[in-house]
């Protein structure tokens, strides 16, 4: 009795762990993730996937309580994912973990129904303490980001106001965005995120058009300065 007693208690321990789906397509990635998750005596993770496609498939069985979901992934992206995990799966709790910066994405994920954002250069504690937020029904973003979502709703007012400047770019728009402003040829972002050269470029000439934009130089300036200081100025005349 005592022995099955023992098996009890662990099986009760075990329970009482937060479920923990991670979405990544860098294996290593995920690796440390789980190892630093197995540190903690409170959260466990119960599946993976390298694709939304995949992770899709597998979290209804993995029946997580959170998913940690990177932005970068091949196909549809993260912001998609967290979009379709938010319609099959409402009382999921979703914590972005990204090398983007949460200057551009963080707002629009919260948006598609995540709960946090930590970015990957961050303290690794930094994405436990998410966990646990996130998990007790709570918003975790740095203080700085509170601080700019506050301000973008004071700034829009009663009625909301209406889309200016990134706002008016796609997820995948607002990638090759910023893909640009640091440096990244069309080819070189293509690869980035498993895109063909041909869909690039359609990404390409649609931020033209949504920005203003008219010609290549005014767009690497215009992107330039938006990864710089998070601000999107008036585009130079030619």
């Amino acid at each position: 009795m005592k022995k099955q007693g023992e098996r009890l208690t662990t099986n009760s321990k075990s329970k009482s762990k937060a479920r923990v789906f991670l979405v990544d397509d860098h294996p290593v990635l995920r690796q440390g993730v789980a190892a630093l998750i197995a540190g903690s005596a409170d959260l466990e993770v119960c599946g993976e996937a390298a694709t939304a496609a995949e992770a899709l498939e597998n979290i209804p069985s993995a029946r997580p309580d959170v998913a940690v979901v990177d932005i970068t992934l091949p196909g549809a992206n993260g912001v998609e994912l967290i979009r379709d995990l938010r319609v099959r799966h409402p009382r999921l709790a979703v914590m972005v973990y990204s090398m983007h910066d949460e200057r551009f994405y963080a707002e629009r994920v919260i948006r598609a129904g995540a709960r946090g954002y930590v970015m990957k250069q961050s303290d690794p504690t930094q994405l436990l303490e998410g966990l646990r937020a996130v998990l007790r029904g709570e918003l975790f973003v740095s203080e700085q980001l509170q601080k700019t979502l506050l301000k973008t709703l004071l700034e829009a007012g009663p009625r909301g106001g209406g889309k200016r400047g990134v706002d008016r770019l796609s997820d995948r728009e607002l990638q090759v965005f910023e893909a640009i402003g640091r440096g990244r040829t069309m080819l070189q972002i293509a690869d980035d995120l498993h895109l063909s050269p041909k869909t690039v470029e359609t990404y390409r000439a649609n931020i033209l058009r949504k920005l203003g934009i008219e010609n290549s130089h005014q767009l690497l300036h215009t992107a330039i300065r938006w990864v710089e200081s998070g601000e999107l100025e008036e585009p130079p005349k030619s």
